[in-house]
C-alpha cells in the first residue's frame, strides 16, 4: 500500500523512479532510555565537555526527495526538531511502543499546524494499540480548542513492504529480548535499534545496504540489546559500507570508543548527518 497526505493507494500504481531521489538522514537522538547525561550521575561521560557525549533518546529523521519520515517520537522530540531545523513530517514509523520511542508523540501537534493535516503513524498492531492506550486523549472526540491534541491516523503494518509517497519502506523484524520489534530499510539506509537478535530472514532484507544504524547499548552484556562486541560482529555480517551505533549508555565515551572500532564503524551522535545516499531500491 501507499499513502499520500494520509490517503492509502495501491502501491502498484506508483510509477517506478528512473533516477531514484537522494536519501539523507539526521540522527536526532543516539542515547539509551535514560539519556546521557543520566540524572544524578557524575561519571566521566555524564560530565564530559564533548558535545558528542550528550545523547537524547533515540530517533532518526529520513528525507527521500520531497518526503520526510520520522522514525519514533522520542521524549525530546520538540528540542530535537528545533535543534536540527525540522519543520516537516509526512509520516512517522514506529519501531515499538517503549516510552523512549513514543513519549514525544504529543509534539506532532505542531506538525499538524504546519502541514494542515493529520500525521499518519505506522507500526505493528501491538505498537499502535499501546500508543492508543498511552495517548487516549488524542482519540477522544475533538475539543473546541484546535490543535489541543495531536491529529493522527493509525496505519497497522506487518512484515510486508509498503510505500509512503512512492518511497518504499521495508520492515525488518527484530527481537528486543523476547519482544518482537521492527527496524526499517529505506533504500540504501537501514535503522535497527533496540535489538538483541536479527533473524536470518531479516538479514536477507539488509543485504546490500550502504549505511546501517545499529543498536549497541554498552560493553557489558544485556538481555535485550546488543552490547558493543555483538554489534560489531553483527555489523560485519551485514557488511554495510558504513555502520553507526546507537542507543548508547554512558558506558561508551564517544571519542575513546571510536578509537577502538574497526574501519567503517563509529558511534552515532546527536546531529549526525548522512547525505546524498542513492540506491536502486529507494
Amino acid at each position: 500500500m501507499s499513502v499520500r497526505s494520509g490517503r492509502q493507494t495501491d502501491e502498484a500504481a506508483t510509477p517506478a523512479e528512473e533516477d531514484p531521489p537522494a536519501c539523507s538522514v539526521v540522527v536526532l537522538g543516539s542515547g539509551t532510555s535514560h539519556g546521557v547525561p543520566m540524572i544524578g550521575c557524575t561519571c566521566a561521560v555524564c560530565t564530559s565537555s564533548d558535545p558528542h557525549d550528550r545523547r537524547t533518546r533515540p530517533s532518526v529523521y529520513v528525507r527521500v526527495g520531497d518526503t520526510s519520515l520520522l522514525i519514533d517520537t522520542a521524549p525530546e522530540l520538540r528540542l530535537q526538531c528545533i535543534a536540527h531545523g525540522i519543520d516537516r513530517v509526512d509520516a512517522v514509523l514506529f519501531t515499538h511502543h517503549h516510552a523512549d520511542h513514543v513519549a514525544g508523540l504529543d509534539d506532532l501537534r505542531r506538525f499538524n499546524w504546519l502541514m494542515g493535516r493529520p500525521i499518519p503513524l505506522y507500526g505493528t498492531a501491538r505498537t499502535l494499540e499501546n500508543i492508543k492506550r498511552m495517548f487516549l486523549y488524542a482519540f477522544e472526540p475533538a475539543t473546541d480548542s484546535p490543535h489541543s491534541c495531536p491529529e493522527i491516523e493509525l496505519h497497522p503494518i506487518d512484515e510486508q513492504p509498503f510505500s509512503i509517497d512512492g518511497v518504499r519502506i521495508v520492515p525488518v523484524p527484530l527481537l528486543h529480548g523476547r519482544m518482537p520489534v521492527l527496524g526499517f530499510r529505506i533504500g540504501p539506509f537501514a535503522y535497527c535499534t533496540d535489538c538483541s537478535e536479527i533473524p536470518t530472514s531479516s538479514l536477507d532484507r539488509l543485504e546490500g545496504v550502504q549505511v546501517l544504524i545499529l543498536d549497541a547499548l554498552r560493553k557489558t552484556p544485556h538481555p535485550a540489546h546488543f552490547n558493543l562486541e555483538q554489534a560489531v560482529e553483527t555489523a560485519r555480517r551485514i557488511g554495510a559500507e558504513r555502520t553507526y551505533f546507537t542507543h548508547m549508555t554512558h558506558q561508551l565515551p564517544h571519542a575513546a570508543t571510536n578509537r577502538e572500532l574497526p574501519e567503517g564503524m563509529a558511534l552515532a551522535h546527536d546531529g549526525l548527518r548522512i547525505e546524498a545516499l542513492r540506491d536502486a531500491e529507494t
